[in-house]
């Protein structure tokens, strides 16, 4: 699991056409679909000979090196006899979720269906002799849910022609990819798009050393078998029918596709028995509507055990999202993205034609004000419940939009605002000074200044990383509705799941004439909310005096950057307030 929308974005997409847009329909009303990870490592679940294997479970035999001879030794123990399909569908639709994407054959090569091309299967190889995946397609033909198969068509480390494997194939000159991509791989897709039915969608996954022309040729066959399939990013060279974002990122800004985030419940994708760092039911709630306001769709996974058994936490935060959808599914699905480039202090917004849902996560009290908004609005009301909320509306200057609130939050994760809007959507897009005074200058609204050799670049959180060249400096254009001083913060993030961060960059900032020279120290630290793998670093840069209201920009220059551990300036966001 992992390619990033920036590293497809260099790829050139496939232009639109009516056909994809047509097959994206179902997917785009979707938004939410479960995402299962089974296999053979649910049987180590973390651990090989009596030792913790350190990542996530799936890759076990990657990261423990297990000889393909001895990892194959698994098959005879695996026998979930648990398993329940209509149980699993029961869990997807409890939450709200419209599509259910399992792993058909993951990197160890074996597969989860009864297949012809390979005995290395579920069916022949283990003493289930079921196929789960027929039983999974019944189920969701029964339970109204879209089928979806995950397929690893470069990794395969069963196989000696496939890519991944160099404990027991260490000569990657000897390998015949194509030779296996011919008798294994299309066979399989070919099997899969042929016997179970509608597929919603093939889920391709690490790209790696194929080719673009091998890419083409899978994403062919796949439509030459079933014309409404949908092909995931992960095919490769910029050839899928929607884009995929990197592993549990979320991203931000303006993306240009369609698009769609793979998110763990805790921190592994198979089964892992002491991985107990489960996402609060508001992280993941505010995930997925952070995803929909964005354009894209929350692709949430769960683990199921060797026996079949998908773990209780899972169940549980699946049924509470599922409780919070049913009174709030209007502002999720089908829906369009925020008109703002950026999110605001109480939270995000989705849209649909004549509609704006405004999902408060931070109460502000017993009035909110939304700038920007140029067109009318007609009338505002809770989503849950329906109750009217009083509005006013400024039709000159910030285009404030006020709205009377009840005292406290209704919902205790995400409440969410109806508001009419009947003409064509209309907003300032420029970046504005919200209600409280702050002006947030997000990193993935920057003009970037490349020097030569520049490296510099946006991953999908909206963070720069390979920030090490001084000459790259950016600027922001804002508008200001108070006049005042303002305490200058650069936002900065560290590593994933790590403490590591590169401080003592020196910067300068230059706004209405004046300029700040700071060095970057940790002054304070915070988790992403929306992404809690990543911690956020404030570096307090100094004061400024902003004389009058008006539009500005801000430079921010490195002067030196530090990059002990390689990371460079990951900054996030720099902040006035």
């Amino acid at each position: 699991m992992a390619m990033t929308l920036a590293a497809q974005a260099q790829e050139t997409p496939a232009p639109k056409d009516p056909v994809r847009e047509k097959r994206l329909e179902w997917w785009r009303e979707a938004r939410f679909g479960m995402m299962i990870h089974w296999g053979l490592y649910a049987i180590p679940a973390g651990e090989w000979n009596g030792k913790p294997v350190a990542g996530i479970g799936e890759w076990i035999m990657n990261r423990a090196k297990i000889p393909v001879a001895t990892y194959e030794q698994l098959a005879g123990q695996f026998n979930p006899v648990k398993f329940n399909a209509d149980e699993w569908v029961a869990v997807a639709k409890s939450a709200g979720a419209k599509y259910i994407v399992i792993t058909s054959k993951h990197h160890d090569g074996f597969a989860m269906y009864g297949s012809k091309a390979s005995k290395y299967n579920i069916v022949d190889a283990t003493p289930f002799h079921r196929d789960p995946l027929k039983e999974l397609a019944a189920a969701c033909q029964r339970g109204g849910i879209k089928l979806c198969f995950y397929y690893s068509q470069t990794q395969d480390w069963h196989e000696p022609d496939g890519n991944g494997n160099t404990w027991d194939w260490p000569d990657e000159s000897k390998k015949n990819f194509t030779k296996y991509l011919n008798e294994k791989v299309k066979p399989q897709v070919t099997e899969l798009l042929t016997g179970y039915g509608p597929i919603g969608l093939i889920w391709f996954d690490t790209p790696r050393i194929i080719t673009k022309e091998q890419s083409q040729e899978l994403y062919d066959l796949v439509h030459k078998l079933q014309p409404d399939c949908l092909v995931s990013g992960r095919i490769g060279h910029g050839l899928g029918d929607y884009d995929s974002a990197g592993d549990n990122q979320i991203a931000v800004g303006k993306v240009q596709r369609d698009w769609e985030t793979p998110v763990t419940m805790n921190d592994t994708w198979g089964f892992k028995k002491d991985d107990s760092n489960w996402k609060p039911v508001p992280v993941l709630i505010r995930q997925l509507v952070q995803i929909a306001s964005r354009g894209g769709n929350y692709l949430l996974n769960v683990g199921p055990t060797a026996e079949g058994v998908i773990p209780q936490p899972s169940v549980e935060r699946m049924a509470a999202i599922g409780t919070w959808l049913r009174a709030n599914s209007e502002a999720v699905n089908g829906t369009g993205p925020s008109p703002f480039p950026y999110n605001q202090d109480w939270g995000m917004i989705t849209t649909k034609p004549g509609k704006m849902y405004l999902h408060v996560f931070n109460w502000p009290g017993e009035t909110m004000t939304l700038l920007g908004v140029r067109s009318k609005v007609t009338g505002a009301k809770l989503l849950a419940g329906g109750k009217a909320l009083p509005v006013s509306q400024a039709m000159s200057g910030g285009y404030a939009l006020t709205i009377h609130l009840p005292g406290s939050a209704p919902d205790p994760y995400d409440t969410v605002i109806a508001l009419d809007v009947p003409q064509k959507l209309d907003v300032i897009t420029t970046i504005l000074q919200q209600p409280d005074g702050a002006v947030h200058l997000n990193a993935y609204l920057a003009e970037i200044h490349k020097a030569a050799n520049s490296r510099i670049s946006l991953d999908n959180r909206g963070v720069f990383q390979n920030w090490t060249n001084a000459g790259d400096w950016l600027s922001w254009e804002f508008q200001v509705l108070k006049p005042g001083r303002y305490r200058v913060t650069a936002v900065s993030s560290t590593m994933k799941d790590r403490t590591e961060w590169d401080a003592g960059s020196k910067v300068k900032v230059e706004l209405s004439g004046k300029t700040l020279e700071a060095t970057m120290n940790e002054d304070a630290k915070a988790p992403n909310p929306a992404s809690p793998y990543w911690t956020y670093i404030d570096s307090n840069l100094g004061e400024i005096e902003i004389a009058k209201a008006g539009t500005y920009t801000l430079n921010l220059r490195p002067e030196t950057i530090a990059a002990a551990r390689r990371m460079g300036l990951t900054l996030v966001e720099v902040r006035l307030k």
